[in-house]
C-alpha cells in the first residue's frame, strides 16, 4: 500500500485573472492554458497547438529497435504490443466485487455512473497477457460500448441493459457476452453476480475463434491522445493546487492522492486503496480527465442513466499535482473525444496510464481538489 503524501502549503493561484482556491472549493476556472516543461524550460501549448501538436515535440520522431509508441500511452513498448488490438472488458465496481483482478494492468480506465448511485468501470488493455483472472465481468450500458468502439477495442461484458443490449446489435462495436459465451468462468469464492471472470488465454481463443481483427493498423487508427515527448513534463504550471483529487460519486466516494515521489495519482474507494487482488498493488496513474456529460433517464424508476457520450462539454485535467478546467467534443459514433484547454488548444497528456470519470453534469460542482490530506480529512 503506498503511503499518503503530505505538502505542506496550501495557496491560492490566479490565472487568466480567475482566482483558483484550494481547500476543498470547486474551481469555477482554473486555468487558461497548459505548460510543458522540457530541459529545463516552459513550453506553453500556444507553441504546440493546433498542427503543431505532433505529441508536443519533435523529438518523438526518434526510433528504438523493435519497439513502438503506443497510442494509449505514449509509451516505448514492444512493436507487437504496439499493434495488438485492444479489449476493453466491464468491471464491478461495487463493495461486494472487490478486490477486482488483473486490473492494474490497463492502459485506460473508464469510470461512470449507472444504477443506484453506483459506478462501474471499464477497463482498455492493449497487452493482457499472462493475466490468469480478470473482472469481476459486469454488463453493459450504451455508453460504455460508445467509448469502447472509440478505441476500436474488443468489448467484453456479461449481458446489458435494455439499451445496451440495443448498442451491441447495431454493431457499435465487435463483442463477447459472458452470459452467453463458454471463455468465462465463474469462482466459487466468491457469490454470482459478483463471480465472474475471464483469462487472458481464454481472451485471445475467443478472439480467434471469432474471426475478429487481432492487430491494430497504426496508420489508419485515429490518435485520441497527444503525448509529450520522453524528457518532458507537462506540469500545468498555472492550475490549481491537486494533491487530492475527490470525484463526486456518492456510492463508492473515491479519489486520488498524488505521490511527487514517482508523480502518479493512487486511487482510494471504500475508504480503502484500491488494490489488485492478483498482484495486491494499488491503482495508480498519470493522468485524470474528469468528463462532464449530459444525462437523462430512459426508465426514472429503475433509475436507467442515459449519459450523453457525444456532443459537447467541460472538465478537467489532472496531472503532477495540478488540475485545469477543460472542454471536450465528440462528433458522433465514428468521432473520438478530444479535450481542450480554456485557450482552444488541445490538450497535451503525460506519458502513462489515464483515468476517465464520467460524471453527470448535474453534479459538476461537487468535484474538489486539495492541497494536503489535512484539508481533505477535515472536510469529510
Amino acid at each position: 500500500m503506498k503511503k499518503r503524501v503530505l505538502v505542506t502549503s496550501c495557496m491560492l493561484l490566479l490565472a487568466g485573472g480567475l482566482l483558483a482556491g484550494c481547500g476543498g472549493n470547486k474551481q469555477e476556472e482554473l486555468t487558461d492554458s497548459q505548460t510543458v516543461a522540457e530541459s529545463g524550460s516552459e513550453i506553453s501549448t500556444e507553441e504546440i497547438s493546433a498542427g503543431e501538436n505532433a505529441d508536443a515535440d519533435a523529438g518523438q520522431a526518434e526510433s528504438k529497435e523493435g519497439m513502438a509508441r503506443s497510442i494509449f500511452t505514449g509509451q516505448w513498448v514492444d512493436e507487437t504490443i504496439a499493434t495488438k488490438r485492444p479489449i476493453a472488458v466491464m468491471i464491478e465496481n461495487t463493495k461486494a466485487a472487490l478486490p477486482q483482478y488483473g486490473i492494474t494492468k490497463a492502459d485506460i480506465y473508464y469510470e461512470c455512473p449507472v444504477e443506484g448511485g453506483i459506478t462501474r468501470m471499464m477497463a482498455i488493455f492493449q497487452d493482457y497477457s499472462g493475466i490468469e483472472q480478470i473482472g469481476n465481468v459486469r454488463s453493459c450500458r450504451p455508453y460504455y460500448a460508445y467509448y469502447a468502439a472509440e478505441y476500436n477495442a474488443i468489448y467484453f461484458h456479461a449481458g446489458g441493459s435494455v439499451e445496451g443490449k440495443e448498442a451491441l446489435k447495431s454493431g457499435v462495436v465487435d463483442e463477447v457476452d459472458g452470459i452467453s459465451d463458454t471463455a468465462f468462468f465463474r469462482d466459487d469464492s466468491k457469490k454470482a453476480p459478483h463471480n465472474l471472470y475471464i483469462s487472458s488465454d481464454a481472451i485471445d481463443e475467443t478472439i480467434a475463434k471469432k474471426s475478429f481483427a487481432a492487430t491494430i493498423d497504426l496508420t489508419t487508427m485515429p490518435e485520441h491522445y497527444h503525448f509529450a515527448s520522453d524528457d518532458a513534463q507537462v506540469t500545468l504550471d498555472n492550475g490549481v493546487a491537486a494533491t487530492i483529487a475527490s470525484v463526486y460519486y456518492p456510492n463508492n466516494k473515491p479519489w486520488f492522492e498524488y505521490n511527487p515521489q514517482d508523480g502518479l495519482y493512487y486511487r482510494y474507494e471504500f475508504k480503502n486503496p484500491q488494490v489488485d487482488a492478483i498482484n495486491n498493488q494499488q491503482l495508480s496513474v498519470k493522468n485524470i480527465l474528469v468528463q462532464y456529460v449530459k444525462s437523462s433517464y430512459y426508465d426514472k424508476e429503475k433509475g436507467t442513466l442515459n449519459l450523453e457520450w457525444s456532443g459537447s462539454g467541460e472538465g478537467y485535467y489532472i496531472t503532477n499535482g495540478k488540475a485545469i478546467n477543460i472542454t471536450w467534443t465528440r462528433n458522433g459514433q465514428d468521432d473520438v473525444t478530444r479535450y481542450y484547454d480554456m485557450d482552444g488548444n488541445e490538450i497535451v497528456l503525460n506519458q502513462g496510464k489515464t483515468w476517465i470519470s464520467v460524471v453527470q453534469s448535474s453534479q459538476k460542482d461537487k468535484t474538489k481538489f486539495y492541497n494536503t490530506i489535512e484539508e481533505f480529512e477535515n472536510d469529510k
